[in-house]
């Protein structure tokens, strides 16, 4: 009876032990879980997401897209301004000879004239629109400083045109240096030289 009181008691302590250690077994598992549940926590990688939001900040970026596009809007406007057309009328130029055709222009550039050569002409090209402009040629014999004569024409144009000034001599013209001074609306414009002379 003592043997079987003994080993009850041992059985008893086995019985004990293997109870505390199964008890400490179930606690292990409860103290893996809080771990588990810390790599749970590896939630804040998924707060690393809420950063993701810094390259949805630089979607902002469109408005540098949007400053891209204002920059072909300044272009245009630049090349816009560069072609301004230039209509300011002007005198382009001015040719003598001693006869003219259907156009009014000089048919053959001459600088030098016979004294037989009744008529001398000045065809004054011109450049650019205008509604109204006077032109006027001043004819001049240099040798004795002799004014030979002013006329002056009114012109409306829209683009290139020829007006045509003329001095005419019944008789002989006397040798020497001449010129005719073509003015645009009072203001001396341009000044051609010219001679009369045998041969």
């Amino acid at each position: 009876m003592k043997l079987s009181a003994r080993s009850a008691a041992l059985y008893s302590i086995t019985f004990a032990g293997l109870l505390t250690l199964s008890a400490c077994g179930k606690n292990e598992p409860p103290a893996a879980a809080p771990a588990a549940a810390s790599t749970a926590a590896a939630p804040a990688p998924a707060s690393t997401a809420p950063v993701a939001p810094a390259p949805a900040s630089t979607a902002a970026h469109p408005a540098a897209a949007s400053t891209a596009a204002a920059a072909p809007v300044t272009a245009p406007a630049a090349a816009t301004a560069a072609p301004a057309a230039d209509t300011s009328f002007k005198v382009a130029g001015v040719v003598l000879g001693n006869a003219v055709n259907a156009e009014h222009k000089v048919t053959k550039a001459k600088s030098s004239f016979a004294p037989s050569e009744k008529t001398i002409y000045a065809s004054v090209g011109t450049e650019g629109t205008t509604s109204s402009a006077t032109l006027s040629a001043k004819w001049t014999y240099l040798d004795k400083s002799q004014l030979i004569t002013t006329t002056s024409q009114s012109i409306a144009t829209e683009g290139a045109a020829t007006t045509t000034f003329k001095v005419v001599n019944p008789n002989p013209w006397p040798e020497g240096k001449y010129k005719v001074e073509i003015s645009l609306d009072g203001k001396s414009i341009t000044t051609q030289n010219f001679e009369v002379k045998k041969g």
